[in-house]
């Protein structure tokens, strides 16, 4: 059985900032911010990170309770910014998934900085939650590693029997998600469809490297 886990931002979709606009909603709403706020990286974090350091950056004590004050806030604002924005589902993506889901040796799910209601509130709005049935996400961890380490529990769980690690494969578009691929000792296909370039993922040494997905020729390859 193969193990596809897939990020979301930049591998599957394109939000068209909607996550980052939601974020500082929530901060102006729970914190009375005005004006420009000071921003953070985003790419290949969990949102538990980036909403520590947006808020100490900007001044908030990133205690537990503003931090939760503010997740809460930003899963109120996440839907209207979807329905604002031109975000889109990437090249070759759904056909990719269709693949995947008709095969009886091949199981899908995530592995994302997101909230685990974020994710979800992603999908849904792009038709894509349906393919997922299980995942890591950023709902508890800083460390993308920690992610993965919850994606291959859940997975298990899933399955009913522990996935092996050459047949478990991490998607993403950042050198981050090469990292927390090996940190669980999995195999790796980076696309450069998010933000980081050609040369910056194939320092980050992946198994497969590809431009995107609309033709996923050479990762059906590597599933056989």
């Amino acid at each position: 059985m193969h193990v596809c886990l897939f990020d979301i931002d930049g591998t599957l979709l394109l939000g068209d900032g909607s996550g980052r606009a939601a974020l500082e909603a929530a901060i102006r709403a729970e914190f009375g911010h005005q004006g420009p706020l000071k921003t953070v990286s985003f790419a290949g974090r969990t949102d538990r990170a980036i909403v520590t350091d947006l808020l100490a950056e900007n001044g908030v004590e990133p205690t537990d309770e503003a931090r939760d004050r503010c997740l809460r806030s930003y899963l109120e604002h996440l839907p209207g910014q979807l329905r604002g924005r031109t975000g889109r589902v990437l090249p070759g993506i759904v056909a990719l998934l269709d693949i995947l889901s008709a095969r009886d040796d091949a199981a899908m799910g995530l592995i994302t900085g997101n909230l685990r209601a974020g994710a979800r509130i992603k999908l849904a709005h792009f038709g894509l939650d349906r393919y997922f049935a299980f995942g890591g996400y950023g709902d508890e961890h800083h460390d993308r590693g920690d992610v993965a380490r919850a994606a291959l529990v859940d997975a298990g769980r899933h399955l009913g029997f522990e996935p092996k690690l050459d047949r478990v494969w991490v998607i993403g578009d950042t050198p981050e998600d090469v990292r927390c691929a090996r940190a669980i000792g999995a195999r790796v296909v980076a696309v450069a469809t998010g933000f980081a370039s050609v040369d910056e993922l194939r320092r980050a040494g992946p198994d497969l490297l590809l431009d995107d997905l609309a033709e996923p020729r050479a990762l059906l390859d590597l599933l056989g």
